[in-house]
């Protein structure tokens, strides 16, 4: 009888929590499958109606921001930013691993740029990359690798992979904080037992460290997968999806949707299609690690 008051108690401290969770997360995501089915326009807030799948069909048919054109570049955005952030952060993990005078100095300045603004991030890239005052073309001028600026912005041959190499430059320290603390709970005994046994560093490193640190390599990539998707503030801070929208990915044009042309219907149907995205990705991906970890 004690134990069933108990678990009553429980049960109802756990009532804000769920209360939390739907007002903040539940009711926000149904309200916005409602408004992707919805003609829901603010310049039109007295007939709002159901038009079926009328908003996605505009968006992929839309001859001004071609769908297609728009998910290449997600895919682009999304795989090569998580690529080099994982592999520059595990490269900045190791070198931090172990210890030298001034490690928490320069780690604190590393792991600094994590907690700045992802629009002033986009900001201050944009002033780099500026195609007439820009730093990035100075410093290549002055070395002599090129004879006049490059609108490293305004050409749509470098937009994407300016706005790539700032994305993974703000991204490195993530994947450095969390393998960082990865890389210090393997154990120094199977180090020196894979030494013993005649492995080389190469060796110790996919036999070793990489085995022993997959479920957080798993849920890092994940979750950073993710954010990465659902983060078009670097590329709204430097191109704003331009130029030609060779940056424009589908959560910059969901932006652009909502606060441009205050469609929110057309907004909420790009919002699910993301959503898809995602979910049917981390299903395939948490499969796939799942059976080889089996």
């Amino acid at each position: 009888m004690k134990e069933r008051k108990g678990f009553d108690i429980y049960l109802l401290y756990l009532i804000p929590v769920f209360l939390l969770i739907t007002v903040v997360v539940y009711y926000p995501v149904l309200k916005g499958l409602v408004f992707a089915f919805q003609d829901y326009n603010l310049f039109n807030t007295t007939n709002i109606t159901f038009n079926g799948f009328d908003n996605f069909r505009h968006i992929i048919e839309d001859i001004a921001f071609p769908f297609g054109q728009i998910l290449c570049n997600t895919f682009v955005w999304v795989f090569a930013s998580l690529v080099l952030q994982f592999i520059f952060g595990f490269i900045l993990a190791m070198l931090l691993k172990k210890p030298f005078p001034g490690r928490g100095i320069y780690t604190s300045f590393v792991f600094y740029t994590w907690a700045v603004s992802g629009f002033a991030i986009g900001l201050i890239w944009a002033w780099i990359f500026n195609g007439q005052f820009g730093l990035m073309n100075d410093i290549l001028m002055r070395l002599h690798l090129i004879d006049k600026p490059i609108g490293f912005l305004s050409d749509p041959k470098y937009a994407m992979k300016s706005v790539i190499m700032a994305n993974v430059w703000y991204g490195i320290p993530y994947f450095g904080i969390m393998l960082l603390a990865a890389l210090q709970s393997v154990p120094e005994e199977l180090y020196e037992a894979a030494k013993v046994d005649g492995a080389n560093a190469f060796t110790r490193l996919f036999s070793v460290t990489i085995p022993y640190i997959r479920p957080t390599i798993i849920s890092t990539t994940l979750l950073r997968m993710m954010w990465i998707m659902n983060f078009p503030e670097i590329i709204y801070g430097m191109t704003s999806g331009g130029p030609a929208n060779s940056t424009n990915i589908l959560s910059s044009y969901m932006l652009n949707k909502i606060y441009i042309e205050f469609d929110y219907g057309q907004g909420a149907a790009i919002g699910v299609m993301i959503m898809t995205l995602l979910f049917t990705f981390a299903v395939i991906y948490i499969g796939i690690t799942s059976r080889k970890e089996d």
